[in-house]
């Protein structure tokens, strides 16, 4: 391995670091309040250093760049990897950005769910039941105006708050 790939793989690395860097620390890496376009992000030079590093290197390696014209052909073999790099990476960058999300569940979203008792519900107390909130199981505090035994079927009529709710059975018992 010759002087130019080491150098082509040190700038692949150094955008590989890069890339790392920003994912693991969000925005630590920006170019502060300049407004560049995107293709000056830190994920777009990140993925053109990247791309150029690497594809330099193993463009040299296969070319025998001995030469400061085959070095320079690896060089535009990197760049030309690079470009379509840099844009995918700017891409890809804009969709996570953008990716919509649902809304962050809220205690008037428990009404209407249905459950199960987990805990029974005495007459005057506190029971615990199990519903699905957005496809997950959660685990309430429950109040019934009559005693459910555990494994009642349950409807939640009321939220009491982000932890408890006030239930009456699916199925009236006998």
């Amino acid at each position: 391995m010759d002087g130019a790939t080491v150098v082509f793989l040190l700038i692949g690395g150094a955008g590989a670091l890069v890339l790392a860097l920003s994912l693991l620390g969000g925005e630590l890496l920006h170019f502060g309040h300049l407004e560049l376009p995107d293709f000056f992000s830190i994920e777009a030079v990140a993925g053109f250093l990247g791309a150029l590093g690497f594809a330099g290197a193993i463009t040299n390696e296969l070319v025998g760049g001995h030469t400061p014209e085959t070095v320079a052909v690896a060089g535009a073999v990197g760049v030309l990897a690079a470009l379509p790099t840099a844009y995918l990476a700017v891409r890809l960058s804009r969709a996570a950005r953008n990716m919509h999300t649902d809304a962050t569940p809220t205690r008037a979203d428990l009404v209407g769910t249905t459950g199960v008792v987990v805990t029974p519900i005495s007459a005057t107390g506190y029971g615990e039941v199990r519903v699905r909130l957005g496809g997950q199981p959660i685990k309430l505090y429950a109040k019934a105006d009559r005693p459910l035994p555990a494994g009642a079927e349950i409807f939640v009529i009321e939220a009491a708050s982000e932890t408890s709710v006030v239930v009456e059975p699916v199925h009236p018992l006998s």
